[in-house]
């Protein structure tokens, strides 16, 4: 991280225990260079044992990402995040509407079968992420979609999202999500699920309301070599 980086990430770093008078020892590595090895693995899309000597042993870098991964401390610093850079562009903090849409990965061979799947639109073999990209909603209109079913991992991360922040009335999707899962969101979460469809006379790539912005996070996330391919046997990131 640069030094611009990091003065706005530190501020929003949980304070550890021992710091902030609750007991435990000092920690034996700056939190800003274990920051580093992680952002570093993620990018360069390597295993966690080939971590260059320049950082923090790889062991203690992983033991840091898993404690902050159970204790849902990763989550907590994105929300922290996220609202400064929302207050900092003069809008609300909390969201009102979010866009959702997936995108598949293929798999190396250490991926197991029962954790992998084939799309057949995409002619990928691997696994599906689902990513809701948070925004503000605008009175507009609503769409209806043709019945196609439910996609699975989309539930969950709705229900989810919908815990997280109240506020959010509003999902806007692409085809996929049509059909029973429109029903299950107005049912179960009170929540409206809009259909943003592609008119029959589009020929080729046409940026379409609302759905662009997600789709521009999902090719964020290909930036990432880690992410480009998924290597891991478990879908939590697990040692290596």
């Amino acid at each position: 991280m640069s030094d611009e980086e990091w003065a706005a990430v530190r501020p929003l770093l949980p304070v550890p225990a021992w710091l902030g008078g609750r007991g435990g020892q000092p920690e034996g590595y700056c939190h800003r260079q274990t920051l580093d090895a992680i952002r570093y693995l993620v990018t360069g899309g390597i295993s966690w044992r080939s971590m260059p000597v320049d950082f923090p042993a790889w062991a203690r870098v992983y033991a840091f990402f898993r404690r902050w991964r159970e204790n849902e401390l990763i989550a907590e610093f994105h929300d922290r995040l996220r609202e400064n850079v929302r207050k900092r562009e003069g809008r609300e903090a909390e969201p009102s509407a979010g866009i959702i849409d997936a995108q598949s990965v293929k798999a190396a061979a250490s991926v197991p079968a029962a954790s992998r799947g084939c799309d057949g639109g995409k002619q990928v073999n691997g696994r599906k992420r689902h990513v809701i990209r948070l925004s503000r909603s605008d009175p507009g209109r609503r769409g209806d979609g043709r019945e196609h079913g439910r996609p699975r991992g989309s539930p969950p991360l709705l229900a989810r999202l919908r815990s997280l922040h109240r506020d959010i009335t509003l999902v806007w999707a692409d085809g996929g999500y049509t059909g029973g899962l429109i029903d299950w969101c107005r049912e179960k979460l009170a929540l409206t699920l809009e259909i943003v469809k592609r008119t029959d006379d589009m020929e080729g790539f046409v940026v379409l309301p609302r759905r662009w912005v997600v789709e521009r996070t999902l090719s964020w996330l290909i930036h990432s070599r880690r992410l480009a391919r998924d290597y891991e046997t478990c879908p939590r990131p697990a040692r290596r």
